[in-house]
């Protein structure tokens, strides 16, 4: 996935992901934003430290409160600063952002350049696209940084609706290496910002991978606050995984289980980020609809508990997906890690005949190491940032 100033979720855009185009993150020390649908499997063993430069979220906290930000004023517009134009722009586009990120672009990141490309040839699908870029959840409206007739800048403003309420998500900021460290990002930023507000949307979203410092201080400095900060996480299956010897065992997830693993979830996979990953937890809800709507779909989900003496520390759901993303702890921040450990090294062992590898995305908190000591290693830490008006 390519590194850059906006870290959601994998290879390109990263919550709902639409194969059809997606929008990136950003890296470290550059002026770019890579793919928000990253998935890399190349990822250090140790997990994510928060910057010491910023205030960390607290273990307790999954997202912070709202608060108010004032957009800045209308800049001047810029001579070489203008609206994308899907009907042309977006095979140099592609371009722009497959040389960016090159470093770090995953499969999903370079099928989302390739798509893009696609996309630029495809006259039905650019007529199409020019009627609904402000309602369809793809990267259809930005502005871009031209210079000599070449493009070296771009952001891409991607629209959601959630519980009726528009929201903008900013992403794809992606500026040529031979311009950079110009004030070309925060200009294009900037404008993007100013967009949303002539469109009177006053809630504006964007990722940032928790080490791209100067990224997250140019996002700072124009009034985003952190909201979240999340780790996405991988691991093989295999048979011969061997758990611990503890006196918490692993049983069934039971229907008697399920109002306390609910509530577990709604605090660890929060509402107010559900319009970009759009949690769906209500397969897991026990009953005999649930049991026929999962018959009917042909899916099989798997659920486990780790139990101590009668009392439930924690439950672990695997939902097949296809997207990866099919692990979902559930626990109170005071239980004992060694039960989440247990659980994902259960379900590593459990599922080695249906998938490769499994994945999971969880709050930083103080179970980075239980998930790391289950064989886990982290893909990336994302920092969620709004800014409101």
């Amino acid at each position: 996935m390519p590194p850059d100033p906006f870290a959601h979720p994998s290879s390109i855009l990263r919550p709902s992901y639409t194969p059809l185009l997606a929008p990136p993150i950003t890296q470290p020390n550059d002026e770019r934003t890579f793919p928000l649908s990253q998935r890399s499997p190349n990822a250090p063993p140790t997990p994510p430290q928060p910057p010491p430069s910023l205030p960390h979220t607290p273990n307790r906290t999954i997202i912070t409160p709202m608060a108010t930000i004032t957009v800045p004023a209308r800049e001047q517009h810029h001579p070489h600063l203008r609206p994308l134009n899907i009907l042309r722009d977006l095979p140099q586009v592609a371009d722009l952002i497959e040389l960016c990120f090159a470093n770090t672009m995953d499969s999903e990141g370079r099928r989302y350049v390739q798509d893009m490309r696609r996309a630029g040839t495809d006259n039905s699908f650019l007529k199409w696209a020019n009627r609904v870029a402000e309602t369809t959840t793809l990267p259809l409206t930005g502005y871009i940084w031209e210079h000599n007739g070449h493009i070296i800048g771009n952001v891409s403003l991607v629209p959601f609706r959630h519980h009726k309420t528009r929201l903008y998500l900013i992403a794809n900021v992606a500026v040529h290496p031979d311009h950079r460290r110009k004030g070309i990002a925060r200009a294009l930023t900037q404008r993007a910002l100013q967009h949303t507000h002539d469109k009177k949307v006053d809630n504006t979203w964007l990722h940032v991978r928790h080490d791209n410092l100067e990224a997250i201080r140019l996002y700072t400095s124009l009034g985003f606050i952190e909201r979240a900060r999340r780790t996405n996480w991988q691991a093989p299956t295999d048979n011969h995984t061997q758990l611990l010897h503890t006196d918490i065992t692993i049983t069934k997830r039971t229907p008697r289980h399920w109002d306390q693993q609910r509530n577990w979830l709604t605090r660890l996979y929060p509402d107010p980020l559900a319009w970009h990953i759009n949690w769906n937890f209500a397969p897991l809800k026990p009953g005999l609809t649930t049991w026929l709507y999962l018959l009917l779909l042909d899916i099989n989900i798997r659920q486990w508990a780790a139990v101590q003496k009668d009392t439930l520390l924690a439950t672990l759901s695997w939902i097949p997906t296809g997207r990866g993303e099919s692990l979902f702890p559930a626990l109170p921040e005071e239980t004992d890690p060694e039960a989440l450990t247990q659980l994902l090294l259960h379900a590593r062992r459990e599922l080695h005949h249906i998938y490769p590898t499994l994945s999971l995305e969880f709050p930083v908190s103080r179970f980075d190491n239980a998930i790391q000591a289950a064989g886990f290693k982290p893909l990336r830490t994302l920092i969620w940032m709004q800014a409101t008006s």
